[in-house]
C-alpha cells in the first residue's frame, strides 16, 4: 500500500466500516499462527494486522508465481501451509489427489452462498462437496508502459505483443513464470485456444517462446517491480496487477489481447491436514468479511464475485474499465480448464523454453 494510490481509499474505507472484531470462529485460542500460501501483490497488510490483533495469530505469508508450483509443493507433501488461494481449474486436481480439506460452513458464519456470482463461484464445489469459497476474480492480459513504446502504436493483441517483443521493444518484455497463461496467451498469438493440448499447436507457441526467449528482460509472476523502475516496458499481467500500476503510473495500460486470452477466479482452500485448523478457519472467515473484503480489493484492485463487498466498493471502482472489462472483452476470455495443470506436453515445453 506504501506503492499504490488505492492505500488511500483504503484507509478512508477503514475509517468508516465497523471495527475489525473477531466474530464466533475466532472465539477461543487458535494457536499463534496462520500459515498463508497466496500469490504476489494480492492483499491489504493492514488485514493481517487487523486479524492478528482480534485473535493473537501472526500470518505469516508465502507468495508463489503459477499453480504449478502449488500443486507441486503439495504433493511433496509437508508445506507447513494453513490456507492457500488456488485458482478455478485447479481445484478438481486437488480433490482427486486428496490434497484439499472439504470445508465445513458452520465455521465460516461470514460464508453467504447466495451473495456470490455463480460464474465465480462453482468452481469451488466439486461433486456437491464445498471445497473452497470466492476470494476474487480477474482477468490476464498485458501492461504497457506508453511512455516508452519508441514511436510504436499501443499494442491492442498477443500477435503485436510478442511482435514488439522480437522488435522495437526487445530487451523490455516480461512474460510469467507459469506455464498456463504463458503458453496460453502464445497460443493466443495464431487464434488458438488458450487451453489448447493439441501437439500441434503447441509446437507453434514453443517456437514463438523459444524465438522470443533472446528478446526478454524476465521471466517472473511478479512483475511490478521492473515495470514501475522502467526496466521493462512490455508484461504479461494480470489484472489487479494492471490496476494497481495504472493508478501509480497512469501511462502504464492494462491491455486485454483482442484474440482473447484468461479469465480467472481464485480461492480460499484448505491443504489437506493443515497445522493449525482452527486458526485456518479463523482467518478464511475474517477474510471474508464484506468489510475485509472491501479493503481487500481497494488494496490489490481485484474485484470480487461478493455483491455484498462490491455494494461497498467506491463507484469510480464499480465502473472501473480494469476491474470490469467491456462485455466483448470478456466474451473472448476462456476459464482455464484442468486438463492444463497436469498436461506433460505443456509441463515440459515450459520447461524447454526457460531453459533455452
Amino acid at each position: 500500500l506504501g506503492v499504490t494510490g488505492l492505500g488511500a481509499a483504503t484507509a478512508v474505507i477503514g475509517t468508516a466500516m465497523p471495527g475489525l472484531r473477531p466474530g464466533p470462529a475466532m472465539a477461543g485460542d487458535i494457536g499463534d499462527r496462520v500459515v498463508l500460501a497466496t500469490w504476489p501483490n494480492y492483499h491489504d497488510e493492514a488485514n493481517f494486522e487487523a486479524f492478528t490483533e482480534a485473535t493473537g495469530a501472526h500470518v505469516q505469508v508465502n507468495v508463489f508465481g503459477s499453480n504449478e508450483e502449488m500443486l507441486a509443493k503439495l504433493q511433496a507433501g509437508a508445506t507447513g501451509w494453513d490456507v492457500y488461494v488456488p485458482t478455478n481449474y485447479t481445484i478438481t486436481t486437488y480433490v482427486s489427489e486428496d490434497l484439499i480439506e472439504p470445508l465445513d460452513t458452520s465455521r465460516l458464519p461470514n460464508y453467504d452462498a447466495a451473495a456470490y456470482d455463480s460464474r465465480y463461484a462453482e468452481a469451488g464445489s466439486v461433486d456437491g462437496k464445498l471445497y473452497a469459497v470466492p476470494k476474487n476474480w480477474g482477468s490476464t492480459g498485458f501492461v504497457v508502459n506508453t511512455d516508452q513504446l519508441k514511436g510504436a502504436p499501443t499494442p491492442s493483441s498477443w500477435k503485436e505483443f510478442f511482435d514488439l517483443t522480437q522488435g522495437d521493444l526487445s530487451g523490455g518484455t516480461i512474460v510469467h513464470d507459469y506455464q498456463l497463461t504463458t503458453i496460453g496467451n502464445a497460443l493466443k498469438y495464431f487464434g488458438y485456444s488458450f487451453n489448447s493440448v493439441d501437439e500441434g499447436e503447441l509446437a507453434d507457441a514453443e517456437k514463438l517462446l523459444i524465438d522470443s526467449k533472446p528478446h526478454l528482460f524476465a521471466i517472473s509472476s511478479d512483475i511490478q517491480p521492473p515495470v514501475r523502475n522502467g526496466d521493462a516496458t512490455l508484461a504479461m499481467a494480470w489484472s489487479g496487477d494492471g490496476k494497481q500500476l495504472n493508478t501509480d503510473m497512469p501511462a502504464v495500460m492494462y491491455i486485454l489481447g483482442k484474440e482473447g486470452g484468461e479469465l480467472w477466479s481464485d480461492y480460499y482452500a484448505i491443504p489437506k491436514g493443515a497445522p493449525h485448523m482452527d486458526a485456518a478457519y479463523a482467518l478464511i472467515n475474517f477474510m471474508l468479511d464484506p468489510a475485509v473484503n472491501t479493503k481487500e480489493v481497494l488494496a490489490h484492485g481485484y474485484p470480487t464475485a461478493d455483491a455484498k463487498t462490491t455494494a461497498m466498493l467506491p463507484a469510480e471502482l464499480q465502473n472501473d474499465p480494469i476491474l470490469y472489462p467491456a462485455q466483448e472483452l470478456l466474451d473472448a476470455l476462456e476459464f482455464g480448464a484442468a486438463v492444463t495443470l497436469t498436461d506433460p506436453n505443456r509441463a515440459e515445453l515450459m520447461a524447454r523454453f526457460k531453459s533455452a
